[in-house]
């Protein structure tokens, strides 16, 4: 596993290999006596549809019957649940280069997160090279490092206020998505290009940050311009607007914590020779949790998020395939004695996110790194 030149310059030990090589021999095995494609197939397909018909159909059914209010608030809900969906489903694995064989399907449908207001690059940035190579470590892993009011890892400087961000958190999930679509491009676009991140050149960076604009613009032109021009109030679009992005918030948000900021969860630092002492496998095992692998609809939803682990060990293997693949995993981590961490159900996965976050609070360690 490459790693990037960031101040920290972490490593990973390359010793204790066997496990990742015996379980990519066995998965590619399952692979090659099935005979079928590591991408996506017909239901694949169809979840894309589903999801991409549902957004836009909703969205132009604002502007076309302009509905009273009360249809047009479930009409924003659904449009909230089908923007997780794209955002899921079709996007997050189009990105890693998972859903095709096919390089420029998986950069058309990776645009989809331009529909939801998003930009693609700065994803690609913080989740396929932070937080996928640097899993739970504090100054790496962007998802965890220091949020304005919220403590996501031990090594983070211990605030006061942190005490009750077990119940303020979820009005902060709720805007998660707003945020991501009115400021957080623009401050990750200053933040990657000063700290290296972002390889780009000035003049790419300048027709990267038009990019950027362009989206945000039509994306709002689109969802709240739209719809006041085809006649429906202010008000209207406005609340319906935020009900759609709570709803996406909350969903989009939720699901990914559940993964690495829950009880049983490691937040390895490094050593100081920059060294984390695991092989990245074995790191990626210790840092990640699934939950409810069984609960078929909750993973036809989330796009196989729900099986993190497998994801993080594979992330250029649709996810319509981890299910499958999950029982391989995990029968050969318990042969090399590595922990195989999962919750069984959504509500067990949520009160240990919760609780882990009422501990982030409640515990002031003086060695944290600021």
């Amino acid at each position: 596993m490459s790693t990037i030149r960031l101040k920290g310059k972490v490593k990973f030990q390359k010793n204790n290999n066997q496990f990742f090589i015996t379980l990519k021999k066995r998965v590619n095995n399952y692979f090659e006596e099935e005979k079928i494609s590591r991408h996506a197939n017909f239901s694949m397909v169809f979840k894309t549809l589903f999801f991409l018909i549902a957004y836009i159909g909703g969205l132009l059914s604002l502007i076309i019957f302009t509905p009273v209010f009360s249809v047009a608030v479930i009409i924003w809900i659904l449009l909230g649940l089908a923007k997780s969906g794209i955002g899921m489903c079709v996007m997050h694995d189009a990105v890693h280069g998972a859903y095709s064989a096919n390089k420029t399907i998986n950069k058309i449908l990776g645009w989809t997160l331009h529909l939801t207001g998003g930009a693609v690059h700065n994803w690609k940035l913080q989740h396929n090279i932070l937080h996928h190579t640097y899993t739970n470590i504090t100054h790496m892993d962007d998802d965890i490092d220091a949020k304005v009011v919220l403590r996501l890892s031990p090594h983070i400087i211990f605030k006061r206020f942190h005490k009750l961000q077990y119940i303020y958190v979820t009005f902060i999930y709720s805007i998660t998505t707003l945020y991501w679509v009115l400021l957080k491009d623009f401050v990750q676009f200053v933040k990657y290009t000063k700290n290296g991140v972002n390889p780009y050149k000035p003049k790419q960076n300048k027709i990267l940050f038009a990019k950027i604009v362009i989206i945000k613009f039509g994306y709002l032109f689109c969802f709240i311009v739209l719809p006041i021009l085809a006649g429906l109030p202010v008000w209207q679009v406005l609340s319906g607007f935020l009900i759609m992005h709570i709803v996406a918030g909350l969903v989009l948000t939720l699901v990914f914590q559940l993964a690495h900021v829950v009880e049983g969860s490691a937040h390895p630092m490094p050593n100081e020779a920059g060294i984390i002492e695991n092989n990245w496998a074995i790191h990626q095992m210790n840092t990640t949790v699934n939950f409810s692998r069984d609960n078929k609809l909750l993973s036809w939803f989330v796009g196989g998020l729900n099986f993190q682990v497998e994801h993080h060990l594979f992330p250029k293997i649709c996810h319509i395939h981890y299910p499958k693949i999950a029982d391989i995993v995990k029968q050969t981590a318990e042969e090399f004695g590595i922990p195989y961490l999962e919750n069984k159900t959504f509500a067990t996965a949520l009160v240990a996110h919760y609780k882990l976050l009422k501990d982030f609070g409640s515990i002031d360690l003086h060695d944290a790194i600021g």
